[in-house]
């Protein structure tokens, strides 16, 4: 009987609490279920092998019990005694105690595979054989209705399109979909369509979908939360004397005007030109402009002896 190693299915440790197997089941549960992988024979196998590893480590008695038999198990390896392993304390005997469970997931291998889904061996032989009644007559069970499982799909979106806002055309069981995506959304965002999940079970509503947002890198803007920033150049006699430039927004360019004797790197504040806020577009985030000052290059030789004349000045103290 080959021994299964339940928390390394769920890949928690032995002294796991209920929240961690818990959080650990669900992970797993979201990754390798059926509606997700349509037709994947392994990813089956691998959702009922870990819907099984829960049933036991959620179970208190089922863990104590399946914990003992581990211990006894590993010493069994170790010590390399001979003879076949002692099963008949562990082993459900005819007409014996037998062992009823009932998920208390979201998910049900029966109701996902049908009735010949069952469980492995070695969990049979430890916990008895679920689904029968003491004569071993096949027990017929109605499935409880349950809301279907959430589907997650990832969609990438232009940092324009997280401004402005956008839809995305999807393909579901030969239906077009049209989402719609608000102005705001950031990295990691969930867009909710209620009941294009998969379909419920015994009669209960689908679950939801939701469209995971990934906000793709922009040339012009760095993006902090509802902030942006982006550079700037500022000629040198604009930054020396003062005047105007341009500065780039979501929204179109506008015009910032520069104070006389600006230095190079200094951080300049539009108010209400960075990014609209999800839950509040009417409060949108700043853009921040930091300032690089150019320099001149290819001077003739009027430039240069003017600029020699500064130096000069500047060297006197004079203004």
């Amino acid at each position: 009987m080959e021994f299964k190693d339940y928390y390394e299915i769920l890949g928690v440790a032995r002294d796991a609490d209920e929240k961690e197997i818990r959080k650990a089941y669900r992970r797993l549960a979201r990754q390798y279920h059926p509606d997700v992988n349509p037709g994947n024979q392994e990813a089956e196998e691998r959702f009922k092998e870990i819907n099984e590893a829960y049933e036991v480590l959620s179970d208190p008695e089922k863990r104590a019990r399946y914990d003992q038999f581990g211990r006894d198990w590993q010493r069994y390896r170790e010590t390399g005694a001979p003879g076949g392993f002692d099963w008949s304390q562990y082993t459900q005997q005819p007409g014996g105690p037998r062992v009823q469970y009932t998920y208390t997931t979201a998910e049900d291998l029966n109701d996902l595979f049908g009735e010949e889904a069952g469980f492995s061996d070695f969990f049979e032989t430890l916990f008895g054989r679920a689904g029968f009644g003491q004569r071993g007559a096949p027990r017929t069970r109605a499935a409880r209705p349950r809301q279907g499982q959430d589907i997650e799909q990832p969609v990438q979106v232009t940092l324009d399109e997280a401004y402005h806002g956008t839809t995305r055309l999807l393909t579901k069981d030969g239906r077009r979909l049209e989402v719609k995506i608000p102005p705001g959304v950031r990295n990691g965002s969930r867009v909710r369509m209620s009941g294009e999940g998969a379909p419920g079970v015994g009669g209960g509503p689908a679950g939801d979908l939701y469209l995971i947002v990934e906000v793709l890198p922009d040339e012009r803007f760095e993006r902090r939360r509802d902030d942006l920033y982006t550079g700037i150049e500022v000629p040198l006699l604009t930054a020396v004397l003062g005047g105007e430039v341009t500065v780039p927004t979501l929204t179109g360019n506008v015009q910032l005007t520069i104070p006389p004797e600006t230095q190079n790197g200094r951080l300049f504040r539009l108010r209400g030109k960075g990014m609209p806020r999800l839950h509040n577009p009417t409060e949108p985030g700043d853009l921040y402009a930091t300032v690089t000052v150019r320099l001149p290059t290819r001077l003739s030789d009027r430039e240069r002896e003017l600029f020699e004349q500064l130096r000069t000045l500047q060297g006197r103290g004079e203004r």
